[in-house]
């Protein structure tokens, strides 16, 4: 029996030992674990994190992956839901050291592998940057950047995860990226500011005669007003693939 089959507890849940943890945003933080006997992820997969209180309750969230392909160490990106049961310990508590229990990785609908065709749409609400990212890190070791457009709708420049990282990557010639501030832009900004409205989605996308692929990710309320819009204006449905996320 392999290493990796040993550290696999039932029901499929391994141990990961948090390596960093790093402030991304006032509310969110980027968490780096260790897992060992760990398969290997695709770029736009899950995780379900399981905590076991001290008098047995247990409780488990789903968190997407910043990270992807083979290697023992995987990349969490988890933004705090105050009222969540899940979140608050992850963004407030977790120390380099501490242990987690980690099953996956999980789904394969949301997913990007290189050698698509056509060029690729990733929109983002928030905190759905994270299974973006991924899809962003993986076209840009995969030499398929260019054909990578990237729409990221935030209230404000500070509330942008990953934000360094993908302003590098754009500068190097790399992902096209458009950001949409809806609360307050940085100083001489000079876009509009507010709900990503159709005309932005236009302005900042590849067109349907393209036909891209899309990604869509973030609260449930801004991936239905951005897939309808995308439908809207002509864009196949069969080719727009959403994930929702909700509170934890």
């Amino acid at each position: 029996m392999d290493r990796g089959a040993v550290l696999v507890t039932v029901g499929g849940w391994r141990p990961g030992r948090v390596l960093e943890a790093l402030p991304a945003t006032p509310s969110a933080r980027i968490l780096r674990l260790e897992v060992p006997g760990w398969p290997g992820s695709t770029a736009g997969q899950h995780v379900d994190i399981r905590l076991t209180a001290e008098d047995g309750y247990q409780a488990v969230r789903s968190y997407s992956l910043g990270s992807y392909g083979p290697g023992d160490t995987i990349e969490l990106a988890v933004d705090e839901i105050p009222e969540g049961e899940v979140s608050p310990y992850l963004v407030e508590d977790v120390l380099p050291g501490d242990e987690l229990e980690v099953k996956g990785p999980l789904g394969g609908y949301f997913v990007w592998r290189p050698g698509g065709e056509g060029p690729v749409q990733l929109i983002a609400g928030g905190s759905g940057i994270v299974p973006l990212m991924a899809m962003v890190r993986a076209a840009t070791d995969a030499g398929a950047a260019a054909s990578v457009r990237l729409l990221y709708s935030v209230r404000t420049a500070s509330d942008a995860i990953y934000r360094d990282e993908l302003e590098r990557l754009a500068d190097d010639g790399g992902v096209g990226l458009t950001w949409r501030y809806t609360r307050a832009a940085p100083d001489g900004w000079t876009d509009p500011v507010g709900r990503l409205d159709e005309d932005a989605l236009r302005a900042a996308t590849w067109e349907p005669s393209q036909e891209p692929i899309v990604y869509v990710c973030g609260p449930t309320g801004f991936v239905e007003h951005v897939a309808d819009a995308l439908v809207g204006w002509g864009h196949e449905p069969a080719r727009i693939r959403t994930e929702r996320f909700g509170g934890a």
